[in-house]
């Protein structure tokens, strides 16, 4: 049983990898076109959630081939640091972008492939982090749980970026893109340093 618990969670983080790596592709190029602050920033995030699931590959890979119970639970506590940090790389970009929005009043661009990347990422993220999170309690990792959060911060900004662009569109409300995404910047600082905080013992 922990044996299916471990392919299905591996599936679900190489799922994430691939995902984030095209989607940064695109949410750049999109970005770059659009002359979009807010897509070019959700493109470089989608880095940072890559390396923060490529980490936890790496963790699961060990266990699913037989490392010792020593070597995973070092494994799973510097991964869980890891994407403590990310955590915390997250918050910064967030908040530097947003309030540089807000100082400049640069309003978010229109742009048919952001908003198609954002209502993407509405559907799938979600499912995929609620996978995670269960696959996290069968195996007891705090690692996966953690990065399953990092992959609800995901859809969270998904929200923001559409939030944003439609308020934009609809009514003129330039700043609604970063004021939404501020919101989660003190969610975002407990989780860092709750990952950072992990028993750093090796």
């Amino acid at each position: 049983m922990t044996r299916d618990w471990h392919r299905f969670a591996l599936g679900l983080v190489g799922a994430t990898m691939a995902y984030n790596a095209v989607e940064g592709v695109l949410a750049l190029a999109a970005g770059v076109s659009a002359g979009s602050v807010a897509l070019i920033g959700f493109g470089l995030d989608s880095y940072l959630e890559l390396a923060a699931a490529g980490a936890l590959f790496w963790r699961l890979r060990l266990e699913s081939r037989g490392a010792s119970h020593e070597r995973v639970e070092r494994t799973e506590r510097r991964v869980h640091r890891f994407v403590g940090a990310t955590f915390v790389a997250l918050a910064i970009y967030v908040s530097a972008q947003s309030g540089w929005i807000l100082w400049t009043h640069r309003v978010p661009e229109e742009s048919a492939l952001g908003i198609g990347l954002a209502i993407a990422s509405l559907i799938a993220m979600p499912l995929v982090a609620w996978g995670k999170l269960r696959a996290a309690d069968e195996l007891g990792s705090a690692a996966l749980r953690a990065e399953a959060k990092e992959t609800l911060a995901c859809s969270y900004l998904s929200l923001t970026l559409l939030a944003g662009l439609v308020a934009n569109a609809a009514a003129g409300w330039w700043w609604a893109d970063p004021a939404a995404a501020l919101l989660m910047v003190p969610w975002l600082v407990v989780e860092g340093r709750e990952g950072l905080a992990a028993d750093g013992d090796d």
